[in-house]
C-alpha cells in the first residue's frame, strides 16, 4: 500500500477460518495494530499463525478519542494503522468512528479490508426478506427508553436488524411483542458461525415464549420483519404498548402522541382508548 494509511478490517465473528487472506497479511505487516481488546487480537493472531510485525496498541470506546491523534500521527508519516475489533467490521456497534472520522478531517487515507459481518449473516439466515433493511444496533436497556425506540420503528417497512445481549433477549422480545404485535415475524441468530450455531425462526410472541423457558447463551442478533404494507395498525393492537409506558413512568399524553405520530394512528382515538382500558 503506497503512503500511510488507515485500515479497518473486519475479524471473524466466530470460526478463525474466516479470516481474510488480507486480514492476515495486515496483521503482519502494519505498523500498528490497534485493537479492542490487545489479548483477544494476539489470540486471534496466534490460531491463524500470524505474528503481529507492529506495535499493538488498545483501541478502545474508553481511550478512542484521545488515541485518534497518535494513530494519524503514523498514518501522516506514512505508516499503516490497522484497526481491529473484538470480532466483525470497526465501527458497526464497536470503536472505530471517531478515528475514521478525524482521520477524513485531516485527509488522510482510509480503506478497508472487508470480512465477516454478523448483521449480514443473521440476515441471510433469518428467512426474511433482504432487500431492503436497517440496522439499529443496541436496544436501550432501560425499558422505558426501549418502548420509545420500538415506537419509532413499529411502522418500518424494511427488515429491521438488532444485537442485544443475552440475557435481555427475552425481555426485548417481550418489548417487541408490545410495539410490533404478536405476529409479526423474526429470527433469534445466535453464536453465528460458532459449534453451536442455532437460528429461531417465527412469532414474535413464540420466540419471546421460547426465551424465557430456555436460558439463551452467546452472541445473539435479532433480525425481525418489517411492517405490513396494509396501512395503519388497529388502535386497539397499540394499546398495551402505551400502557406498558405509562406504567414506567411516562406520561400518558406523551406517549400516545409518540406512538400515533410513528404508527399513523389518530392520536385522538388512541388516547380514548388506553383512557378505556385504564378504567376497566
Amino acid at each position: 500500500m503506497r503512503g500511510g494509511a488507515l485500515v479497518l478490517a473486519a475479524t471473524p465473528i466466530g470460526d478463525a477460518e474466516d479470516a481474510s487472506a488480507r486480514l492476515r497479511r495486515l496483521l503482519a505487516q502494519a505498523d500498528v495494530v490497534a485493537a479492542e481488546d490487545t489479548r483477544r487480537t494476539r489470540a486471534l493472531a496466534a490460531r491463524l499463525g500470524v505474528t503481529i510485525g507492529g506495535r499493538v496498541v488498545s483501541h478502545h470506546e474508553h481511550n478512542e478519542a484521545d488515541r485518534a491523534d497518535d494513530l494519524l500521527e503514523v498514518v501522516a508519516g506514512g505508516g499503516t494503522v490497522l484497526v481491529v475489533s473484538d470480532a466483525g467490521m470497526p465501527t458497526v456497534s464497536d470503536p472505530g468512528f471517531r478515528v475514521v472520522q478525524a482521520a477524513v478531517a485531516a485527509g488522510l487515507a482510509v480503506t478497508v479490508a472487508p470480512g465477516p459481518s454478523a448483521v449480514l449473516t443473521a440476515l441471510a439466515l433469518s428467512g426474511l426478506p433482504t432487500d431492503r433493511f436497517c440496522y439499529e444496533g443496541f436496544l436501550p436497556r432501560r425499558p422505558g427508553d426501549r418502548a420509545r425506540a420500538l415506537a419509532a420503528l413499529a411502522a418500518e417497512r424494511r427488515t429491521i436488524v438488532l444485537f442485544e445481549a443475552p440475557h435481555r433477549v427475552a425481555d426485548a422480545l417481550d418489548a417487541l411483542v408490545v410495539a410490533f404485535g404478536p405476529e409479526r415475524p423474526a429470527a433469534v441468530c445466535r453464536e453465528l458461525t460458532k459449534t453451536y450455531e442455532e437460528v429461531r425462526r417465527g412469532p414474535l410472541a413464540e420466540l419471546a415464549a421460547w426465551a424465557h423457558a430456555d436460558e439463551v447463551r452467546g452472541e445473539v442478533v435479532l433480525v425481525v420483519g418489517g411492517a405490513p404494507a396494509d396501512g395503519p395498525r388497529d388502535v386497539a393492537d397499540l394499546v398495551p404498548e402505551v400502557l406498558a409506558r405509562v406504567d414506567s413512568g411516562e406520561r400518558l399524553k406523551t406517549v400516545v402522541a409518540e406512538v400515533a405520530e410513528a404508527t399513523g394512528v389518530p392520536k385522538r382515538d388512541l388516547y380514548a382508548a388506553a383512557l378505556a382500558s385504564r378504567t376497566t
